[in-house]
């Protein structure tokens, strides 16, 4: 019995994201009868109608080829629901379009808001099968996404790289690292890296202690410090307010910044 499948990539760029493409078409082809459907740019080409039906040469030398070949775009979940000025209705485009490709099963790789859109479908009545793709390794029942070590070892070496800098000019060097909503990319890379202090979002940070280590080691002889800080993490002052007030104060602060520059 032929089966047909299709595949999708969404959010954001992930190392990885063409193996994994390739090995669900190679475990596909090699257990049964199989059609795999590319499905363009996400959800975004579920909901138009942007598909192509793949061949298996498609799959080949693309193991250790970065990107996607499907294509990726962000289509936020929040607003799967909503009918904006298109007039389109999200939810029925996309299970119209997987009876129009005749899909058996959807593949959708992806983090957080691919998998609760993912969700949703499921919900619907359609076979859905997420796969956890994120470099921040916070999706809910898996140990480690795929992406994540890649980023580490690139963030590792990015650190590794900062200490002769640090120690020939005698400073304190801040390294930023992703990691909005989840610190394990900055953690694993920050330890791995050789990093005086890390800052994650997990733990807000107390702004007097994070100078006081710095002092300890200036006075135990050290003449710089490494601090990898994770794109999300805040202060304890900062912990106390509500997410779309926090939300708020940093969109200004960025807005006041981006002025200065200019």
């Amino acid at each position: 019995m032929k089966r047909r499948i299709g595949i999708l990539t969404s959010g954001g760029d992930c190392p990885g994201l063409n193996a994994c493409i390739r090995g669900v078409a190679r475990a596909s082809y090699s257990m049964f009868d199989t059609e795999i459907v590319g499905i363009q740019d996400g959800y975004a080409g579920l909901i138009s109608g942007d598909y192509k039906e793949m061949k298996q040469s498609d799959f080949s030398g693309i193991l250790t080829l970065g990107g996607t070949i499907l294509g990726t775009r962000r289509t936020p979940f929040r607003d799967m629901r909503v009918i904006g000025e298109d007039n389109v209705d999200k939810v029925k485009a996309m299970k119209s379009n997987y009876k129009k490709m005749k899909l058996d099963c959807l593949v959708t790789l992806g983090g957080n808001g691919t998998h609760k859109t993912a969700n949703m479908l499921a919900e619907e009545g359609l076979n859905v099968i997420g796969l956890p793709k994120t470099i921040d390794n916070d999706i809910y029942g898996t140990d480690v996404t795929f992406g994540f070590h890649t980023a580490v070892d690139i963030a590792t070496d990015a650190i590794d790289r900062l200490h002769t800098t640090a120690n020939s000019h005698s400073r304190i060097l801040l390294c930023e690292i992703m990691g909005n909503k989840a610190g394990w990319l900055t953690l694993n890379a920050g330890i791995a890296g050789g990093a005086d202090i890390i800052l994650i979002p997990e733990i807000p940070y107390d702004i007097d202690k994070v100078c006081k280590s710095v002092l300890k080691r200036s006075e135990s002889g050290k003449n710089f410090s490494i601090i990898a800080v994770a794109e999300g993490c805040f202060d304890k002052e900062e912990a106390k307010l509500k997410k779309k007030e926090r939300a708020r104060l940093r969109a200004e602060a960025g807005v006041i910044t981006a002025t200065k520059r200019i």
